[in-house]
């Protein structure tokens, strides 16, 4: 595997992991302007943790909800996608490192650093698809609600923690993608060069017995 190749993916998984950490606790998932007077205006907004609101003066007011399954369903499976998204992260940053052909790990032995760099670019997609199915439900729900007219609920617009959400996804879907066909492409080069090894040596021994026969 080129090690330029390794370098870019490991940056990238990394990069969508951090972001990923990032997205997760910012509070602005969906923003809400509540429009008054002066003293009226306030703005609303919640992610998958709370739910805040401040006025025209900058006070801020935030509460926990309070019931787990009093939430609705997707907002469980949001949490639930995320955390095993960044746990997914991690063990491919570790897998990752492990591989690369700069670490001490596997030692000269490139077909087992290779693999488990494959291992790591794994746990990048799944990271990346995690990400991307609990953004895109969470906003899906966002968009539904507020182009339903019979809602008579708060109607919310998509914060900037989704956008920083789906670009963790794409960035650790990249840095995957990126590692598991680098790994492909040099099984494939590997294997070439060993059946062409194969097949000489396979032929020199046959030309030297049919060389040894009509002596």
């Amino acid at each position: 595997m080129n090690a330029i190749v390794e370098a870019f993916a490991f940056f990238l998984g990394f990069l969508g992991w951090l972001m990923v950490g990032v997205a997760l606790p910012n509070r602005y998932w969906r923003v809400s302007t509540v429009d008054g007077n002066v003293i009226t205006t306030s703005t609303i907004y919640e992610n998958l943790w709370m739910s805040c609101a401040t006025d025209s003066t900058g006070v801020h007011n935030c509460r926990d909800f309070p019931s787990l399954l009093a939430l609705n369903g997707y907002i469980q499976a949001s949490r639930a996608l995320m955390i095993a998204s960044i746990v997914f992260g991690t063990f491919g940053l570790v897998a990752t490192l492990a591989g690369m052909k700069c670490s001490k790990v596997g030692g000269e032995n490139y077909v087992l650093k290779g693999r488990i760099a494959a291992i790591g670019g794994v746990f990048f997609l799944l990271q990346g698809i995690c990400t991307m199915i609990a953004i895109s439900w969470y906003a899906a729900n966002i968009t539904q609600e507020f182009f339903d007219q019979f809602y008579a609920g708060t109607k919310y617009e998509i914060g900037e923690g989704l956008y920083i959400g789906w670009s963790s996804a794409i960035l650790a879907i990249c840095g995957g993608s990126c590692l598991l066909f680098a790994c492909k492409f040099s099984y494939g080069e590997l294997y070439i060069s060993y059946c062409g090894f194969e097949c000489f040596i396979h032929k020199r021994i046959s030309f030297s017995v049919t060389g040894a026969l009509e002596f």
